[in-house]
């Protein structure tokens, strides 16, 4: 059997599977890893949160009137007044049709509780800048509706009644309020001028709402910030917001968002401000281990209610997809979009449901529990949580051995006990049995829940998983010679490596330093206790590379050409040989070169001064899809429709100038292009604009 291992950035090892038949390891042998809350942030304000695993996120606002629907076009939902670019008088009408006479605050979170849900997140404001609370000011809010009922004030009074955190959604971009910089593109200056406008003005009008949010409505669980990415919210203002909310409430857990930090998964980087990253529908293939993060997801195509979309995920696509997100140490927020009338829609309600019979008896294997030991498991997926002197495993079954045997691979702990949830505490248990390096449960001959049958395996200690040593160096390709480091987190091992393409053995050198390489290798390393295997071996091999050529450039000038498309893609064709809208010279690599908000592309174009001879690594991060191109080669391909998203690549280049191309295009929603590099040991950081130039020919 083989299976992948990620162990460096750009570089798959292939793992081969340990020896079988080895005895159990002694009672007295100390185990892995330290407990799974170690390694992440210290913030005892955000236990509850990781504890809950599950929140309902809820959009709903003016969008709900026109269900989507605009024109000859049903696609819409809360985008519409700018996707369908409505007049704000126009847009402002709906006010006098939002009448949710079926809104029940009780049953609303009577019915998230009755899901498993921790906590609930609801627009308080969203990007078009009506408020669904009762705000001193505003007119563009709830109370200028027939309703004329705080929405916020009543769920809040609910959640506090049935134990669940309230948490608001609000928006730092307004498409209504006057003094909120940039007007959409489509907005003439005779339909919405700037004139007189004051983005400050606008700043202190948000701080205003902010406060009543966090003064009048009792503790709130989240701040989720969004619609952060425009020019006009800087990294500075985050820094000052994040500051504000704590002052009002300390105790409040704030999302990436307010900031303009980012990285993959929208995980807040170091001295930008936020607690926790937010993937966008989407789940990180491999969990973020060492941080906080929460995926948030539609239950079908929209965030606002659409009537016309009726493709909804099936309730065990979404009872998986919790146990996935939990499996890797993230959290669930699942959205919901009700309708103008204040309903939930009924197929909403039907997979809350389901999600909550699931919970009723497996919530245990959700709530309260860390990521998972295994990196991967051929039936499902597996959460964690700390018992007296040991560990519960949690095992999320989706494919049920026909054979009756549930083998769970590569554990070297003892064994206590197991039990299948589903069939109760009372006469649950199973037996397990070892084979190898594997632990055997006798289950059921039929699956008690045909979506996620969970077992809880009871282990003594820590978690002891045969996972392969890291093999690591600067990158997979080198110039001249490297230093390749093998690591393992595991307790009690010894990791012996070989160069010369053998299997590691007892015998074979010890890892104790890094180990330097001057021409192209295969390290294989392989973890051992005395003479036994404990692991699988893993096996990287690095490439020695002679370094591309330097250019000779007569006359370079800083900054890079830079051409502006105003065009709508979905992914980047060649876009030199498109007419651009606009050309110059810019200092450097960004979306403030921008020529609109929405529906555009960049490419720059110059010369990039690399300081040594060396493999350099370049990742773009980007929110929709980029390209980086040294010396004609492709290094980096981060294209297509994506939220922010990070890509790397390695190009071996000699000291001096080489040509780079780097294109970017952004549809809607939000934007963001950032150019890094680094090489040798140096951290990772922003190419500067000192290392970026261009010939002195005119601007095309």
């Amino acid at each position: 059997m083989r299976q992948l291992c990620l162990l460096a950035p750009a570089v798959l090892v292939a793992c081969q599977s340990a020896p079988q038949g080895a005895a159990p390891p002694d009672a007295a042998q100390p185990h892995a890893a330290p407990p799974p809350a170690a390694s992440l942030p210290d913030k005892p304000y955000m236990e509850w949160w990781r504890d809950a695993r599950f929140g309902m996120f809820i959009h709903w606002g003016l969008y709900a009137v026109p269900a989507g629907k605009y024109g000859d076009r049903t696609d819409h939902a809360e985008w519409i007044r700018t996707s369908a670019q409505i007049p704000l008088a126009e847009y402002d009408k709906y006010l006098a049709q939002f009448n949710p006479v079926n809104f029940d605050a009780d049953a609303w979170v009577r019915l998230a509780k009755d899901a498993g849900v921790g906590y609930i997140v609801i627009t308080s404001k969203h990007h078009d800048g009506f408020c669904l609370f009762d705000s001193a000011h505003t007119d563009f809010d709830v109370m200028a509706t027939p309703f004329k009922r705080d929405i916020l004030k009543e769920l809040a009074a609910a959640c506090a009644a049935h134990g669940i955190r309230m948490c608001w959604y609000h928006s730092i971009m307004d498409w209504h309020h006057p003094d909120y910089l940039p007007r959409r593109e489509w907005e003439t200056p005779a339909m919405r001028p700037t004139t007189g406008a004051d983005f400050n003005r606008y700043v202190a009008y948000m701080k205003a709402q902010l406060k009543e949010l966090l003064t009048n409505y009792g503790p709130i669980g989240v701040l989720w910030f969004d619609g952060q990415w425009e020019g006009t919210w800087t990294h500075e203002r985050g820094l000052d917001l994040d500051r504000y909310v704590r002052s009002l409430q300390p105790g409040i857990i704030i999302n990436n968002r307010v900031d303009k930090g980012g990285g993959e998964y929208g995980l807040t980087k170091p001295g930008f401000a936020g607690d926790y990253g937010t993937p966008e529908q989407e789940i990180p293939p491999t969990g973020v281990p060492h941080a906080d993060w929460e995926t948030c997801m539609t239950m079908n195509d929209h965030w606002g209610y659409n009537a016309a979309d009726t493709n909804y995920k099936s309730s065990r696509d979404l009872i998986r997809k919790l146990a996935d997100i939990a499996s890797k140490g993230g959290n669930f927020l699942l959205n919901v979009g009700p309708t103008a009338l204040g309903e939930i829609p009924q197929p909403s309600v039907q997979r809350l449901h389901a999600i909550g019979q699931w919970m009723r008896v497996n919530g245990e294997s959700i709530r309260g529990t860390f990521a998972g030991p295994f990196p991967a498991l051929p039936w499902g997926r597996c959460t964690q949580k700390p018992i007296p002197g040991g560990t519960r495993l949690y095992l999320h079954v989706f494919d049920w051995p026909a054979d009756g045997r549930l083998v769970v691979p590569g554990i070297l702990n003892e064994p206590l006990g197991a039990r299948v949830l589903a069939t109760g505490r009372a006469g649950a248990a199973a037996a397990v049995s070892r084979d190898g390096d594997a632990l055997v449960i006798a289950v059921p001959a039929a699956s008690p829940d045909p979506d996620n049958s969970v077992i809880a395996l009871d282990i003594k200690g820590r978690p002891d998983v045969t996972s392969p040593p890291t093999i690591t160096s600067p990158a997979p390709v080198f110039v001249g010679s490297t230093d390749v480091r093998i690591a393992s987190d595991r307790d009690s091992v010894d990791l012996r490596y070989t160069t010369d393409g053998s299997e590691p053995t007892h015998t074979s050198p010890r890892a104790t330093s890094p180990v330097r390489l001057t021409a192209t290798t295969t390290v294989a390393a392989r973890a051992f206790r005395g003479e036994r295997a404990v692991s699988p071996v893993a096996r990287a091999t690095f490439t020695k590379a002679d370094p591309w050529t330097a250019k000779a450039v007569a006359r370079p000038q800083p900054g890079l050409r830079l051409r502006a498309y105003e065009i709508e893609l979905e992914s980047l064709p060649d876009l030199g040989s498109l007419p651009h809208a606009s050309a110059r010279v810019v200092p450097t690599i960004g979306v403030d070169a921008r020529p609109r908000d929405y529906r555009y592309a960049l490419r720059f174009d110059g010369f990039i001064r690399v300081p040594d001879d060396a493999a350099y690594t370049f990742t773009l991060n980007s929110d929709d899809g980029s390209r980086l191109f040294i010396d004609g080669r492709l290094v980096v391909d981060n294209d297509g429709l994506h939220s922010l998203r990070e890509r790397s690549g390695v190009a071996p280049l000699a000291a001096g100038l080489h040509a780079i191309v780097v294109e970017f295009f952004e549809r809607t929603g939000g934007d963001g292009l950032e150019l890094f590099w680094a090489w040798r040991d140096l951290p990772r950081r922003a190419v500067p604009a000192s290392a970026l130039l261009h010939d002195a020919q005119p601007t095309p």
